[in-house]
């Protein structure tokens, strides 16, 4: 058990810090060649017609559904919410997504649609550069709760990471987990920024033991944005987490998964890495604002037998 296993996750103090950087520096380092190997390996898998009805559905119910444009209206928002609520209104066993994802100033038009059927996601921090005193930050978090977001998407300082200030970070984040009240926190990574997969393993581990609800991979408007070997790693760690703690961490990928080939290949790696426990909205998301129209195009082969029109879905 490390030293931060005892302490409360709220510890402020230098030893505290101590103990954090401790623990980073003791984790193993990731063989880059070994998890892309891997993550290649689990993306050829090939699965029966019965399970990619099932994988396609269940893809469908992770997706949090998203749209953060400067150009963004409450027409837009409305129209989003109508469509995660019925992906596909001619078919009504179409499961609905898990959440939208909005900008906070745009939360209240989301809640009124969707009320309490799903979740309304709100992106905080000074999305999604993260550059914001924490000040602005917490008011940020604080006003998106306010108007009626159970989930908040908030990004970390990755120049205090990168510089090795692991103790900002983490403060950081328990700030805003403290500010979330009941809502859920989900802490992006940015992993395109962050450059190594050892790095990416060290701030999936920041972020849970700082209170992290999920960990997530990217905001979407840096690239790379999710990847599967990015995505092996966090699942990893949420795993190795999980046998040291019995506390269940969720991971999402976000940007870039724009087919029901690349959704069901993540799926095929949450399945192996972590295991079917994990293979719920609650436990693995994906953030997106294409991929639920190829979802349901391919929805409808596999029952039907042949693709829609072009028009047959929304465009988002």
């Amino acid at each position: 058990m490390s030293s931060l296993d005892s302490q409360s996750p709220n510890m402020r103090s230098a030893s505290s810090h101590k103990g954090l950087h401790a623990l980073l520096a003791g984790l193993s380092g990731v063989d880059q060649v070994g998890a892309e190997a891997r993550a290649a390996a689990l993306g050829t898998r090939s699965i029966k017609k019965e399970s990619k009805v099932w994988a396609i559905d269940t893809a469908i119910s992770m997706v949090d559904l998203t749209t953060l444009e400067g150009a963004d209206t409450v027409g837009k928002v409305t129209a989003m919410c109508s469509k995660a609520l019925h992906p596909d209104p001619t078919n009504p066993s179409t499961p609905s997504v898990a959440a939208v994802c909005v900008y906070g100033d745009l939360v209240p038009a989301a809640r009124e649609v969707v009320g309490d059927r799903i979740h309304v996601a709100a992106v905080a921090t000074a999305f999604p550069s993260g550059r914001a005193s924490l000040g602005v930050k917490l008011l940020d978090t604080r006003e998106a709760v306010a108007a009626g977001a159970d989930e908040i998407d908030m990004v970390i300082d990755r120049g205090a990471f990168l510089a090795g200030n692991f103790g900002k970070v983490f403060e950081e984040i328990v700030a805003i987990k403290e500010a979330c009240g009941d809502a859920h926190l989900k802490v992006i990574l940015e992993t395109g920024e962050l450059k190594t997969l050892d790095n990416v393993r060290k701030a999936s581990w920041l972020a849970m033991k700082a209170g992290a609800d999920f960990i997530k991979t990217s905001t979407g408007k840096v690239a790379p944005a999710a990847t599967l070997p990015v995505t092996l790693v966090m699942l990893e760690a949420v795993r190795d987490y999980y046998t040291q703690t019995n506390v269940r961490i969720g991971v999402k990928a976000a940007g870039g998964i724009k087919t029901s080939k690349d959704a069901i290949k993540y799926l095929v790696v949450v399945n192996e890495t972590v295991g079917d426990a994990w293979l719920t909205p609650d436990l693995f998301r994906f953030g997106a604002s294409t991929l639920l129209n190829d979802l349901l195009q391919q929805r409808q082969k596999m029952l039907s037998g042949h693709y829609s029109g072009p028009d047959y879905a929304t465009i988002d």
